[in-house]
């Protein structure tokens, strides 16, 4: 795993729910068959009302048309980030649609542990609002060894708190495999 991800950011309001990141009516197709996975990327974040997204003009969707993936590999986000339902959709969606890592206030503690646990999305968290000082289309670079954002398109230079223990996790690609590097679990 690359401890740098740059990317675009997509900017999303506050208590953004399971719901909202894949909405229930697209939970049918399957998460094994990789022709079906793939419409989780499609519809990631379809049930965000306009107004959450941040954004004057009211609109850029986070998948095109009948695009799969995403323009944008990083979602920063408000506090509260992943609420509602237990889904593992949610971070699943996130991850079929190219999105690396979001950035966030706060998370709900089961998204967050299916963000880790199943190595889909990396959940950073800020101390700062920063879905008040970035904006959808800005380059963003985060560095998980410095715990560092910069906005390329600003010029602005964030700080993050240490990612801490999830990193071996993540680095592992989820936590199975961490516990079969771990030794905690045959191969």
């Amino acid at each position: 795993m690359d401890t740098k991800i740059r990317g675009k950011a997509y900017v999303v309001g506050e208590s953004i729910d399971t719901d909202q990141i894949i909405p229930a009516q697209y939970l049918v197709y399957s998460t094994s068959d990789p022709e079906e996975r793939r419409f989780y990327g499609h519809y990631a974040l379809a049930g965000l009302p306009v107004a959450s997204q941040g954004l004057p003009d009211g609109g850029t969707p986070f998948v095109r048309g009948e695009e799969f993936t995403s323009d944008y590999q990083i979602i920063v986000a408000g506090p509260n980030f992943g609420c509602g339902s237990s889904r593992e959709h949610a971070p699943l969606a996130l991850a079929e649609a190219g999105a690396t890592l979001v950035i966030a206030e706060s998370y709900a503690r089961i998204f967050f542990r299916n963000c880790v646990n199943g190595g889909y999305v990396i959940p950073a968290e800020t101390r700062e609002r920063l879905y008040d000082r970035v904006r959808t289309g800005d380059d963003l670079e985060v560095d998980l060894t410095a715990n560092t954002v910069i906005n390329h398109t600003t010029g602005d230079h964030y700080e993050l708190p240490p990612i801490g223990d999830i990193l071996p996790i993540l680095e592992a690609g989820d936590v199975f495999e961490y516990a079969k590097k771990a030794g905690m679990m045959a191969s």
